[in-house]
């Protein structure tokens, strides 16, 4: 039997459970039918943030940011750009700490932007500041 991976869908938060091999081959929701890895980060918000965490199988890279910080904007495209880079094997995610202030707290998010890697539910790496696609990649490589 092949090995399989709980993958959660990032547009209806459905948990999928994907094939190996057909995890580079676009899979797509059994619910909502819509694309596992789109190479965009998902929004993540007090809802989704645990289901979204916890129950997929693949790392998860939040980037905790507001609309009004310089360095968020700034880092976007390059956060997006390792997305590219790194699905399917990594989920990247984005929680806006000025819309999630409980989201925030809850992590003691202290400066922003903060990368965050969560692995299982639990945060296993944490990055405060920006950073460039590579030093993403090269950062995430890194603690996996």
């Amino acid at each position: 039997m092949s090995e399989s991976f709980h993958v959660v869908c990032p547009h209806c938060d459905a948990v999928n459970r994907v094939p190996a091999e057909k995890m580079a081959q676009q899979p797509k929701c059994g619910q909502c039918h819509k694309q596992l890895f789109s190479g965009q980060p998902v929004r993540l918000t007090a809802g989704n943030f645990q289901k979204q965490t916890s129950r997929s199988d693949i790392p998860v890279l939040v980037d905790f940011w507001a609309p009004w910080c310089g360095p968020c904007k700034a880092m976007a495209p390059a956060f997006e750009e390792a997305a590219a880079q790194l699905e399917p094997q990594v989920r990247f995610a984005k929680v806006d700490t000025e819309a999630e202030q409980g989201l925030g707290g809850q992590f003691n998010i202290r400066s922003i932007p903060t990368l965050a890697l969560f692995k299982n539910g639990r945060e296993v790496a944490r990055q405060p500041g920006a950073m460039s696609s590579a030093d993403i990649v090269r950062w995430v490589k890194g603690h996996l």
